[in-house]
């Protein structure tokens, strides 16, 4: 049984072009993961915590602006050239650094450029390659491609820090980033390989075909649809938490524990072998019954590990890490499912791009609540101010959604009391 689940959560890599976008994706996560190791560790070189609250900011602030501007993209053009697009820009951008210091110290206003460029373009990925998987896998295999994304995000979690970490002492921070220039090198090599969507170019791929209206019909959508403004306002305060965990991870490392960059990379690392191991179960794992219940007790309690980094044993604070990246995966896989059966094609692009710019613009937030925290000691406040913002959308999401069945959830079934699905107020004012 074990091996046929571990078949169908792989099928989609039988496909030539979703396997070309899957590994090239994969590929570029290897190297975000090594850049971010890197640059956090050279803003605590030439700073201290409160330059690495700044940098965390600059890495995600700009993700508001970049999904504003790179929604409305993806529906009108060809999302294979705006990735490709990406691609250069980021790579361009990432490579700078050592340029710079092959001439030069690097300055802490460098970092912060280079994390703002990345922050500005991040939603491109995250919005074109979910809007892609309909077009390059049958309805079936949906949520099999949904969890192999988010295993791409893990193994990029595993290795890139773990190699940024060895690097670091061998050649430096700046030198590190040079793996991301290459990674993004071969995204876009990959992506353009990838041939014409399965059936043929579709709404979303042509200019003259994109639907009118903006951002107005996609705002309509959400306020008018329970599931997905759930899902939205639910893994928006999620990330809150993770804007505050990114910058307590490096102070974990640099100023409670010892071991330095190498520290860094074992938390990051393990946090992403947690990630990775929970995509696969979660691709595995078929859809229950109560789809958003299950989203909502593995939110519920992701968040509530949080609570074993107030201990002062690094073993107990990576017991905590893993818990709540190998519980965080699979919520994320099963909500995707949702969103993909649930968004019209030609809203796609636009819809996913406005959710997961509403989901990642609270994660600067947190960034910049936890980077004065730590820098006047207060690294206890941080964590329980994380777990209340991680977990509490969980218990309400369980409560609100503890009898809705799959079927509502899809939209697939009329709505009753049972099965509050449609509108906000039916989702009991999310």
């Amino acid at each position: 049984m074990h091996r046929r689940l571990m078949r169908a959560c792989l099928a989609p890599l039988r496909l030539r072009d979703y396997r070309l976008l899957w590994s090239g994706a994969m590929l570029s996560q290897l190297g975000d993961g090594a850049t971010w190791t890197a640059l956090t560790w050279l803003a605590l070189v030439h700073g201290n915590a409160a330059a690495l609250g700044v940098l965390g900011i600059c890495y995600t602030a700009p993700v508001i602006a970049g999904g504003f501007l790179v929604g409305p993209l993806l529906d009108r053009f060809d999302r294979r050239a705006v990735l490709v697009a990406d691609c250069v820009l980021r790579g361009v951008a990432v490579a700078s650094i050592p340029a710079v210091a092959a001439f030069g110290p690097v300055r802490l206003w460098q970092l912060y450029l280079v994390a703002a460029v990345y922050g500005l373009l991040k939603i491109v990925p995250l919005g074109a390659v979910p809007a892609m998987l309909p077009d390059l896998v049958p309805q079936r295999a949906l949520a099999a491609a949904s969890a192999l994304e988010s295993v791409s995000l893990g193994v990029g979690r595993i290795l890139g820090p773990a190699v940024g970490g060895l690097l670091i002492p061998l050649v430096g921070g700046a030198s590190v980033l040079l793996l991301d220039a290459a990674s993004y090198l071969a995204f876009g090599l990959a992506v353009l390989a990838v041939r014409v969507p399965r059936g043929g170019p579709g709404p979303a791929h042509t200019v003259r075909s994109a639907p009118p209206g903006g951002w107005r019909p996609v705002v309509a959508l959400l306020r008018g649809d329970g599931v997905l403004l759930a899902i939205t306002v639910g893994f928006g305060l999620f990330n809150l938490a993770m804007g505050m965990l990114m910058v307590l991870e490096p102070w974990f490392a640099h100023d409670r524990f010892p071991g330095g960059a190498h520290t860094l990379g074992l938390i990051l690392a393990l946090s992403g072998g947690a990630n990775l191991a929970g995509s696969l179960a979660a691709g595995a794992v078929p859809p229950s019954d109560r789809q958003m219940l299950r989203i909502g007790v593995l939110q519920a309690v992701a968040g509530a590990s949080l609570l074993l980094l107030l201990a002062g044993d690094l073993p107990v604070v990576l017991i905590g890490l893993v818990l709540c990246n190998v519980l965080s995966t699979p919520m994320t896989v099963s909500s995707q499912v949702l969103r993909l059966s649930r968004i019209p094609a030609g809203l796609r692009g636009r819809t996913l791009t406005l959710m997961r710019t509403v989901m990642n613009a609270t994660t600067p937030l947190g960034a910049a609540v936890a980077g004065p925290l730590l820098a006047a000691g207060a690294h206890q406040a941080v964590i329980v101010l994380m777990t209340l913002a991680a977990a509490l959308p969980g218990l309400w999401l369980v409560r609100a959604y503890r009898t809705t069945s799959f079927g509502a959830e899809l939209g697939l079934v009329p709505t009753s009391p049972a099965t509050p699905v449609r509108s906000a107020r039916d989702a009991h004012h999310v």
